[in-house]
């Protein structure tokens, strides 16, 4: 199994234990006469005046031996991904899902924090061993950051 699949399946399993419903494996967004595919599409009931919380999720593993080419990628395919979900699907929110490892070392650098203080990014940490949502920045939700 490539190591993709591998942590979309970790991501999905960390997600239900936080509370969400995977909802889209994977979700489709048209983008004009063209289809993008992020990784997956989650809903989690907040509370029943205030409906649901919708997000998509584009998971990325930095396995290619140039980390700023795999942030360079992943940095494009965000936002690109959140234009076409503010026009579709406005009421859900995109973010960026990468393992602790990834965060502790390329996101601790300056090359990573200008991602992290870029307007409208949204990241999901995972443990991949403990297959638990670690950290959400910025964090919106119920849960409570871990990190």
């Amino acid at each position: 199994m490539p190591a993709k699949d591998l942590d979309r399946d970790i991501v999905c399993t960390a997600l239900i234990k936080d509370g969400w419903t995977i909802t889209h494996y994977p979700l489709i967004l048209k983008i004009g006469s063209r289809s993008v595919f992020v990784d997956l599409g989650a809903q989690k009931l907040i509370a029943a005046e205030r409906g649901s919380e919708k997000i998509a999720i584009e998971i990325k593993s930095f396995l290619s031996p140039s980390p700023i080419n795999d942030l360079e990628n992943a940095w494009g395919q965000f936002f690109m991904y959140a234009r076409t979900l503010e026009r579709r699907e406005p009421d859900r929110r995109l973010y960026l899902a990468v393992n602790r490892n990834t965060f502790e070392t390329l996101f601790k650098e300056e090359a990573g924090q200008l991602l992290l203080e870029e307007p409208g990014f949204r990241l999901i940490v995972f443990d991949p061993n403990t297959k638990e949502i670690i950290q959400w920045k910025p964090h919106s939700f119920s849960s409570s950051p871990r990190l």
